[in-house]
């Protein structure tokens, strides 16, 4: 009952604190992102080390997918968020003739943020850095799983600001005691059954929400593709934090005429960059008992497999091909989250279109071609959230575009100014003029008015 009060309280502040407008001053949100760069930069080392404690990861990978993305968010919001907060001019219409028409961006008020275990620090803070430029407070959970980043972020956050602005709860927090709270804005990123518990809390208490999560992304490679390329990329992708990653490939569609290359060139790949995966310092881990004896039972399913050892103590998974997967098998039925590539055959690019169309929209589709249609077509034929032609993964890492999910893969979207724009209100204001008043739109309305009116409307319809 003391931390649900002591939560509470401090929810209580937080909204006390943002309705001093404090945090709408752009000069202090500036100062806010300075601050947390700074206080980021003095903790690198502490940072790396429990990334590498959770999952194992390589300085090299720790520092790509983590920390350089986020440097980039807050550059980017440093640079631009006098901008973004400017009020935008937009054209007037007939019916507001002659007044000014404005949009103002207006943050929300306090936000909850809940990040994942995958990226803990990345996922954390990304989301934070948009959240400040937006002018908001927050409170922050982050994922039990990643034990001891989560720990670092909780003593990041909570020695750089006050509890009253920005404030990081300890990992292990109640959920309930978490959701059950007045925010005027959720952020989540996780899965989507956590997500439908998430949304269905903010949808009670009418809360808006974005949703990060995940599901089944293909990867097509038609028979023009580039193989060795496409067999390097698809890798690198399915490997990066050994697969448990949101957009990583979750399997391939192939054209059977350049499948049997493929795995050929997949397992020279593997080779020569694990060729000792299990025993290697710069390959992670599976995050925990449950995720490795999943992905182990998933791999057992199979009749045919590349791969496939798993050291149970470390947790460490080896680089797995299933070169003989259908839509049926058991596989096929939820996120891989894990370094498991099931490889499916096709013969008709418009059948395989059908089939993906058939399941649930995913966050990340990938097409491996040198035929611009075929490129085109599947972009215009399939919804998903984003993707790569001839690469992946690497839509995430452009603060330019917006990174977010549709239909079941998520709602939302962030990074950069679209981040900027999620924890905003969009606030119409009409500014109009006080020396012209036009008494057509008064009562009393006759015959002549309407006659008028019908005419002046439709000129500017037309």
């Amino acid at each position: 009952m003391e931390k649900k009060v002591e939560l509470k309280e401090i929810i209580n502040k937080q909204r006390d604190f943002f309705n001093t407008n404090a945090t709408k001053s752009v000069k202090y949100r500036i100062k806010m992102l300075q601050r947390l760069k700074e206080a980021i930069r003095n903790n690198e080392v502490a940072i790396l080390s429990a990334l590498y404690k959770d999952l194992l990861k390589s300085k090299a990978e720790a520092y790509m997918s983590e920390l350089a993305i986020v440097y980039a968010e807050i550059n980017e919001a440093l640079k631009n968020v006098r901008k973004w907060n400017r009020p935008e001019r937009v054209k007037g219409t007939i019916s507001t003739f002659p007044a000014k028409n404005y949009v103002y961006s207006e943050p929300y008020g306090v936000v909850l943020i809940i990040s994942p275990w995958n990226y803990p620090f990345n996922l954390a803070i990304a989301p934070l850095i948009a959240a400040i430029a937006a002018g908001n407070t927050a409170v922050i959970k982050c994922s039990k799983e990643s034990v001891y980043t989560s720990k670092v972020i909780k003593y990041i956050i909570n020695k750089a600001f006050g509890s009253n602005y920005i404030f990081c709860v300890d990992e292990d927090i109640d959920y309930d005691e978490l959701l059950h709270q007045r925010y005027d804005y959720i952020f989540f990123t996780g899965s989507q059954r956590v997500g439908k518990i998430v949304m269905n809390i903010a949808s009670n208490n009418l809360i808006p929400v974005s949703l990060e999560l995940g599901g089944k992304s293909p990867c097509i490679i038609d028979e023009t593709a580039d193989i060795k390329l496409a067999a390097r990329r698809v890798l690198w992708g399915k490997l990066l934090n050994a697969g448990q990653t949101c957009v990583s490939v979750d399997y391939v569609l192939i054209h059977s005429s350049v499948k049997d290359r493929f795995i050929k060139y997949l397992q020279k790949e593997i080779k020569r960059r694990y060729p000792n995966a299990l025993n290697s310092d710069t390959y992670p881990r599976i995050i925990n008992e449950h995720h490795y004896k999943r992905l182990m039972n998933l791999i057992k399913s199979e009749e045919s497999i590349i791969g496939g050892r798993g050291d149970d103590v470390v947790r460490r998974l080896e680089p797995t091909i299933l070169p003989d997967v259908d839509f049926d098998h058991e596989i096929m039925k939820e996120e891989i989250f894990g370094p498991v590539l099931p490889i499916i055959e096709y013969e008709e690019i418009d059948k395989v279109i059908r089939i993906i169309k058939a399941h649930k929209k995913p966050l990340a589709c990938y097409v491996f071609t040198r035929d611009k249609y075929i490129a085109k077509h599947i972009i215009k034929s399939i919804s998903y959230g984003g993707g790569c032609i001839n690469d992946v993964i690497l839509q995430v890492s452009n603060h330019y575009m917006p990174f977010g999910g549709v239909g079941s893969s998520g709602m939302g979207s962030y990074h950069g100014k679209f981040g900027f724009d999620t924890f905003s209100h969009k606030k119409s204001i009409v500014w109009s003029e006080t020396m012209i008043d036009l008494p057509i739109r008064y009562a009393p309305f006759n015959q002549l008015k309407f006659r008028i009116l019908k005419k002046i409307l439709e000129s500017f319809n037309d």
